[in-house]
């Protein structure tokens, strides 16, 4: 009779399972960042937040702990209870180019954090200096082309979104620039806007007053379809390079073993959050275009990043630390 102790064990787990997630959350819930306060991460994660609290009567607080290329924060969730009571939002930064740029890592990415959904996309803008005689991809192309090393890109910084797209238009398209990366948005903006760099990679929501107030001059987005924001703009991949697509994303997750329950229910609730038209309306202005998904397509998605930017990384040297 061993075999009805054991289908009676696994159903009592079963119920206990269920009764879980019925009674999920039963008190507040951390909503990690791992950024700090203010940036894109904080505004895409508060408005699920708010929404949560609503709708599950249990507050669901937004914690910011930014440092160590983002693994601080994402090391705390992986190392926290998996009952659900942890979420982390990520961007693709620490999820799949971290791969690829450190030797070591506190945590495995895939292994040790159990995907809900992708959240949605924000993809660099090129930008140039309207001194600068290009005012489409094909131009700069022929202009780098014609002066190779002449010409200098900013980015946000070493191993970012921008960086890579960078790295990748070089090797696409056969041309010589000098990467020159900056600490964040606001150094590299300055010096675009100066004139002391005559091209810059950046998100859209720092470039967008500038673009249209003309102090700066949008050339493409590096997403493989328009961006929301900035749908007047042209891909580069509609600009000569077929396929062409970087983009930073967000998505969330929690501790790998949370139960199925939980995460099925995390999964309906923030899904109904950000398919919401309030919500993609707002994501729209700061520059990002909610896409939302399965999990399954956020690993699979998660696994082909990191593929890609080895390739990238490969090509243009970049070693891991």
């Amino acid at each position: 009779m061993w075999w009805w102790h054991s289908a009676l064990a696994l159903a009592v787990a079963g119920m206990a399972l269920s009764a879980a997630a019925q009674s999920y959350p039963s008190k507040t819930v951390r909503f990690v960042i791992t950024y700090p306060a203010g940036g894109g991460s904080d505004f895409t994660a508060r408005p699920i937040a708010q929404k949560l609290t609503e709708r599950w009567g249990q507050s669901v607080v937004v914690d910011s702990r930014p440092g160590g290329s983002a693994m601080i924060g994402t090391d705390f969730v992986v190392k926290s209870p998996a009952d659900g009571y942890t979420l982390l939002l990520s961007a693709s930064s620490e999820m799949s180019m971290n791969v690829v740029l450190f030797k070591k890592m506190p945590y495995d990415p895939i292994r040790d954090l159990q995907p809900i959904t992708l959240v949605g996309t924000t993809p660099p803008v090129l930008l140039a200096h309207p001194s600068l005689p290009a005012k489409t991809v094909k131009e700069l192309v022929a202009l780098a082309r014609a002066k190779p090393g002449a010409l200098s890109y900013a980015s946000i910084g070493n191993g970012t979104p921008q960086h890579f797209a960078g790295e990748l238009m070089k090797t696409t398209f056969n041309i010589d620039m000098v990467h020159v990366p900056y600490k964040g948005a606001a150094p590299a903006l300055i010096d675009l806007l100066g004139g002391h760099v005559p091209i810059g990679l950046t998100a859209p929501t720092t470039a967008i007053p500038h673009i249209k107030s003309g102090r700066l001059r949008a050339l493409a987005v590096t997403s493989a379809q328009r961006s929301g924001a900035l749908p007047e703009v042209p891909t580069v991949a509609e600009s000569g390079a077929p396929g062409f697509d970087i983009v930073q994303w967000y998505a969330i997750w929690v501790a790998a073993k949370t139960p199925k329950d939980i995460v099925d229910k995390i999964y309906t609730d923030i899904s109904a959050i950000i398919q919401s038209p309030d919500y993609k309306q707002r994501q729209i202005e700061a520059g990002t275009d909610v896409v939302g998904s399965t999990a399954e397509a956020l690993s699979n998605r998660q696994k082909i990043d990191i593929e890609k930017y080895r390739k990238i990384a490969a090509a243009a040297g970049i070693k891991p630390e």
